[in-house]
């Protein structure tokens, strides 16, 4: 792999790699990285992906090489401190508890002292934390060069050392927001790069949905309203209509949100429109904030920060129209999502193929994309086809660990069709007495919320094991409690599907309730599939399949992450063996012995280590 990506960053092209756990898939491409002598953009897929990067692989690499090559880490704007809104919070005064009272004295003291101002360093203040919108900046609301803190802003400072690094660390979503020109000033950093590195590349055609389109929350509304009635405060007391005005905005805004319905749901914004509740609601907003923005424009001249709560009234009342209104454009999906007391107003192309490989001509050189899940059996032609991408050199390397002696996959024999009610309780009960034979020391992967809380309630008390339950606390913490148990049974959704890594005999079983499809009732998912459908193409084979395999192979790769690990993997779904599909699924996994007697997965977890399992 690292003589590979040498070779792409000496010549140029594109790399698609997809390195199974334990390759040593960062070292390969960071040491030819240092070596190469190119200006690069390194980028993975999350902020904590990227801090380990950073602050762990990058310093050791460096080392062994005696590397001169200057790094910088860059993120994006709110992962930063804002000096001027965290002087606003202080002088408003108005917290909701002594708990929050505490946490802003914690970051006061910090902020003193911080050199990068990047507020994953306090972690004596929670990431969810109602604070940490206050005294962070977004692009809606930083004041930029207006701003009277603007020498001493951590993120101009990090913005500053990224133009002049030879290897710059991002993530995705500032990538991804600078190719849509989201993320103002961002774009400077970018031209004259060499080369693009993008590792947990799988998650791109996601995120790129997410950036090539438009988005506006209710949050963003009620943000738009506090931040007003801040600023009327400091300079526009004689004002008072401004201060009515804005404080108007937040019940229209949760009347909207009230009449797209009390359940947290993803739709289609077409099936809601046509309620004249929701029609109503809609012109409240627009009622409200038109008000709101008459006001700002008069106000604007007293503040800095008057100024700015003008520029994003027309910004977010123009989104707001666009967003809501009942045209239709053949080549965008437009939806909603509700979730507890806020909303988000969604527009996502059906194909950002075109727009990504549009910001790829527009940045010649070297392109690598790498992760340990891209291929679909041993093909690149899925990953590929979703970015555009047409030329390029395809490279697939397997996992050195000894997958034949150390795993075996269990396929539970007499389980019901997953579409039945009673599936999820079938499941539980064929899986009770592997929980037994692995003494605990599993995760349970649910493909949904419901299959994952209907678990819980049905193991409560059925276990001799501790019961972890995505939801009871943040990721981290249930993680840490995971490992420091040594046999808890941990269940979870999406996110424990992939960026886990347990290793050691505390995770010896990982057990999949369903094959991984995405839910064809998502609004995105519909759409696409229609959009196939009218192009006349399938779009199971094309697009349903060859996602639910990217899928599944995350998940499975949770199970063995280190030489010495060994465990056993469940698959629930009998479609796996029911179905033509199910041959895809297998061929795209690791080489593990297979077997649905579970005497033998019994035998595995006793010693010495049992093997020659037949296939099924």
């Amino acid at each position: 792999m690292a003589q590979a990506v040498a070779v792409t960053l000496e010549t140029g092209g594109v790399l698609i790699v997809e390195a199974g756990t334990g390759t040593g898939k960062t070292f390969a491409y960071l040491i030819p990285a240092l070596q190469s002598g190119a200006r690069i953009i390194l980028s993975t897929g999350t902020r904590h992906l990227q801090d380990q990067l950073f602050h762990q692989d990058l310093p050791v690499v460096r080392r062994a090489l005696k590397s001169r090559t200057t790094v910088a880490l860059l993120k994006g704007r709110s992962n930063y401190l804002c000096q001027y809104r965290l002087a606003a919070v202080e002088q408003e005064g108005l917290l909701s508890s002594r708990e929050q009272v505490a946490e802003l004295r914690r970051i006061r003291r910090w902020a003193d002292r911080t050199r990068s101002g990047d507020i994953a360093e306090l972690a004596t203040v929670p990431e969810n934390s109602p604070l940490w919108p206050r005294v962070t900046s977004t692009t809606d609301n930083c004041l930029g060069q207006r701003c009277p803190h603007l020498d001493a802003c951590f993120f101009a400072k990090a913005r500053s050392a990224a133009q002049t690094a030879d290897l710059l660390v991002i993530n995705h979503h500032l990538l991804l927001a600078d190719m849509a020109m989201k993320e103002t000033g961002f774009a400077e950093v970018l031209p004259g790069v060499d080369a693009f590195i993008l590792d947990e590349a799988h998650q791109l055609p996601e995120i790129a949905g997410q950036f090539f389109g438009q988005a506006l929350s209710g949050w963003q509304l009620l943000e738009l309203v506090r931040d007003t009635v801040v600023e009327q405060a400091k300079d526009a007391a004689d004002f008072p209509a401004l201060r009515q005005r804005a404080e108007a905005l937040e019940p229209a805004v949760l009347n909207l949100r009230q009449n797209l319905g009390v359940a947290d749901r993803r739709a289609l914004w077409r099936e809601a429109v046509g309620q004249p509740a929701v029609q109503e609601a809609v012109a409240g907003v627009i009622q409200a904030l038109d008000a709101l923005r008459e006001a700002l424009k008069e106000a604007a001249q007293r503040g800095k920060g008057l100024e700015n709560c003008q520029r994003r009234s027309e910004d977010l009342a123009q989104r707001f129209s666009r967003l809501t209104d009942e045209g239709l454009n053949p080549d965008q999906v437009r939806w909603f999502e509700t979730r507890g007391r806020s909303f988000t107003l969604t527009q996502t192309p059906l194909d950002i193929a075109p727009l990504f490989q549009g910001r790829m001509a527009a940045q010649p050189g070297a392109w690598i994309f790498t992760s340990a899940t891209l291929a679909v059996g041993q093909d690149f032609t899925h990953f590929a086809a979703r970015l555009g991408v047409q030329d390029y050199t395809g490279l697939r390397l397997d996992s050195p660990f000894d997958f034949a002696h150390n795993t075996l996959l269990y396929h539970p024999p007499y389980l019901p069709d997953p579409t039945v009610p009673g599936y999820t309780v079938a499941l539980l009960e064929a899986i009770l007495p592997v929980l037994e034979a692995s003494q605990g020391r599993a995760f349970l992967l649910f493909t949904s919320h419901r299959a994952l809380r209907e678990a819980a309630q049905w193991l409560a008390g059925r276990l001799d094991y501790p019961l972890l339950t995505q939801g009871d606390a943040a990721k981290a913490a249930l993680l840490q409690q995971f490992r420091s148990l040594g046999n808890a049974v941990l269940l979870g959704t999406a996110s424990f599907w992939e960026g886990v890594d347990v290793r050691g005999e505390a995770l010896s079983c990982v057990i999949i309730d369903r094959l991984p499809f995405a839910a064809p009732t998502d609004p995105v998912v519909q759409a696409r599939i229609e959009a196939l459908r009218q192009r006349g193409e399938q779009p199971f084979p094309c697009y349903q399949l060859p996602q639910a395999v990217i899928a599944l192979k995350q998940g499975v790769g949770r199970l063995i992450r280190d030489v010495n690990d060994r465990g056993v993997l469940v698959l629930g779904d009998p479609r796996l063996l029911s179905k033509s599909y199910g041959r895809v699924f297998l061929d795209s996994l690791p080489p593990m012995p297979k077997t649905r007697d579970l005497a033998q997965v019994k035998a595995f977890f006793t010693p010495p280590l049992t093997t020659g399992c037949d296939p099924p």
